[in-house]
């Protein structure tokens, strides 16, 4: 693989990306173990849509993230694992011990009946255990669908029933803070509603002494105590399932976005490598959990394939007080530090005395990731954070992409606050008007990708239909990402928000549909409408207007159960912010709800909201801008 140390080298490399993709991608696919070379580089048909990379190729993804560093790397740190209570021991698993780990993981799903193909639900906390569950998957060529652990129970039957997963691997409970979280009560309750799962698989963690159900239910350690620690790997075709990860749409269903196993491998390994110019030896941390995409990419596969050193934290980063970032960092020699803007803004409202009592002279590059990052929080994780030697490289991307797609590349870029800057090679952006047309130089518009890069999803599990509609309809022949962006005379990319009905909180994608379906399960609620609003920590917060039946009596008491009822049935990330009472929505006389109008009430706009007589019922605004909640 071509390094890039330089502008010169970005521009020449990037030329040459696009110039020849497929001779591009070709190159840096040769430095992995495949035991057949691929027939054709690429074949692809957007319109479709249609995609398949490094076709005929047959690999293991574990072979090239675990036995073929073992010669170089057998007693290197591979995993350090952080855990919750800072009076816990840290453990340092090494690259040896995470092959033999993973592959007893292996033997013991392939002891439960687990073949190629078949679908594994991993709903666990942030513990080794829970990297040995993926990789373990993957080394049999099982499909692991990791459920973030902070989702309920009907969160977590959708995600089971839509792909038949046939087991679940879990824990008895999670540490998060000062919380405990029983997570095997959720699975109890999810599986009365799940026919296809056989099996469940329950690691100790907390030590709640849940209800196990005979025949159906074992504990993590009396399997596992037995497991041989050779697990001969699965030769799988490059573009055979890895996993399903599931993110919320603009209708109520979570879509379950499908990467495979080549594309995903070769791209996240190489941007991993370009944008934090990972250096031998150095320690990455990713902050995120594993239960979204960033964690799949940045803790696992990107790092291990690289044969780097990843950080795994089970904590959050005010517990037990808002140092425990910086805590880390300075414990572990971090060198390489990768979080969320909303974490970010967190901490920077606490004094700068939890930061100044730790040393952090081992960082050399910081990231985010999740959201565009503001001004404000730019500049301050640049001067106190990263001391101002530190270069912050903000990444775009998304479930869908599998990595990131436009970053400064650490070191290099000449990087500008809140602008994500340029695009990785071998990815081609579009910015189209509302006519779909491509605007050419700078401009503000809509942001689309005409042309594949390898962990570009394939599809939405089971529904091929919604995948074109919802990606390729938009600007034909063009992926459409679902943004707003501004590019600047000098070709910078600035995400400016999501242009459907998808609101980000805290970095997470969440579906107004969805958020919408669960307020109304309320007895008293009769029709909501839910839109996004700017939050000063999260970024986004979620305003909920709701007609209920009849009058509230009490509506404090009512919000309160609201946000409950959400929380059980999504997770308590879901939870409304506010919840403004309301006789009625704004409808077109199709019955169409104008968002529009209820996001401007949101923002703190009510005066300029536009023309408002076409509404069936125009009075109804003025009432909605009377009870705005600010």
């Amino acid at each position: 693989m071509d390094i890039i140390s330089s502008s010169s080298d970005y521009e020449k490399i990037y030329r040459a990306s696009i110039e020849n993709p497929e001779r591009f991608w070709d190159e840096v696919a040769r430095d992995f173990v495949w035991h057949r070379p691929w027939d054709k580089v690429l074949k692809w048909d957007f319109h479709k849509p249609e995609l398949a990379w490094f076709l005929g190729g047959k690999l293991n993804i574990t072979e090239n993230i675990l036995d073929r560093h073992l010669p170089q790397r057998a007693n290197q740190t591979a995993l350090i694992w952080e855990p919750n209570q800072p009076s816990e021991a840290p453990r340092h698993i090494t690259y040896a011990e995470l092959k033999r780990e993973v592959c007893r993981v292996g033997n013991l799903l392939r002891k439960n009946g687990i073949r190629k193909g078949d679908r594994v639900c991993i709903y666990m906390p942030m513990v080794p255990e829970l990297v040995y569950a993926v990789l373990g998957c993957a080394r049999i060529g099982a499909v692991h669908s990791v459920v973030f652990a902070g989702f309920s129970s009907g969160s977590l039957i959708d995600r089971i029933n839509d792909c038949g997963c046939r087991l679940v691997l879990t824990a008895d409970g999670a540490f998060r803070g000062d919380k405990k979280i029983e997570l095997k009560s959720v699975v109890d309750d999810a599986l009365m509603n799940c026919p296809t799962v056989e099996k469940v698989i329950v690691l100790e963690r907390t030590g709640s002494k849940p209800a196990m159900k005979a025949g159906r239910d074992s504990w993590w350690h009396e399997e596992i105590w037995d497991m041989d620690d050779h697990c001969e790997p699965e030769i799988m075709d490059s573009e055979d399932l890895l996993f399903i990860l599931y993110t919320s749409g603009s209708t109520g269903k979570p879509k379950g976005m499908v990467h495979t196993c080549g594309g995903y491998m070769v791209y996240t390994n190489y941007t991993f490598r370009t944008v934090f110019q990972y250096q031998e030896g150095q320690v990455f941390w990713c902050t995120a959990d594993v239960g979204w995409i960033t964690g799949h990419s940045y803790i696992i596969y990107g790092p291990l394939s690289a044969g780097a050193t990843t950080l795994l934290f089970e904590g959050i980063p005010s517990y037990p007080d808002f140092g425990r970032f910086w805590q880390v960092i300075e414990r572990h020699r971090v060198n390489l530090f990768y979080t969320a803007p909303t974490a970010i803004r967190s901490l920077e409202q606490a004094p700068l005395s939890f930061v100044e009592r730790h040393d952090l002279s081992s960082l050399k590059v910081l990231g985010t990731v999740g959201e565009p990052i503001n001004e404000e929080a730019w500049h301050w994780y640049d001067k106190n954070i990263g001391k101002g030697n530190c270069p912050i490289v903000d990444t775009w991307w998304q479930t869908e992409t599998g990595g990131a797609m436009i970053s400064p590349i650490a070191g290099v870029t000449v990087t500008k606050p809140s602008y994500a800057t340029l695009p990785l090679p071998g990815v081609q952006p579009a910015l189209m008007d509302d006519h779909g047309k491509e605007i050419k130089g700078a401009g503000e518009g809509r942001l689309a990708l005409k042309f594949p890069w390898p962990s570009m999803s394939r599809t939405i599990y089971g529904n091929h239909k919604r995948f074109r509609e919802t990606y390729f309809s938009t600007f034909p022949g063009m992926y459409f990402t679902g943004d707003g962006c501004r590019r600047d005379g000098e070709g910078y990319y600035r995400i400016t928000g999501r242009v459907d009905d998808i609101i980000i909180v805290s970095g997470h994608n969440l579906g107004t549909a969805e958020i919408e379906s669960a307020i109304d399960e309320h007895s008293s609620v009769c029709e909501s409408a839910v839109v996004g609003f700017p939050h000063d920590i999260k970024g986004q917060g979620v305003y909920a207007f709701v007609i209920c039946y009849n009058k509230p009596e009490e509506e404090d008491k009512l919000r309160a159960e609201i946000r409950d009822t959400v929380s059980k049935i999504i997770g308590p990330i879901a939870k409304p912010d506010k919840i403004q009472f309301v006789s009625g929505l704004p409808k077109t006389r199709s019955g169409k709800i104008m968002r529009r109008i209820l996001r401007k009430v949101a923002e703190g706009e009510s005066a300029n909201l536009g023309d408002v007589t076409t509404l069936l019922d125009p009075g109804v605004v003025e009432e909605i801008k009377r009870g705005a909640l600010h």
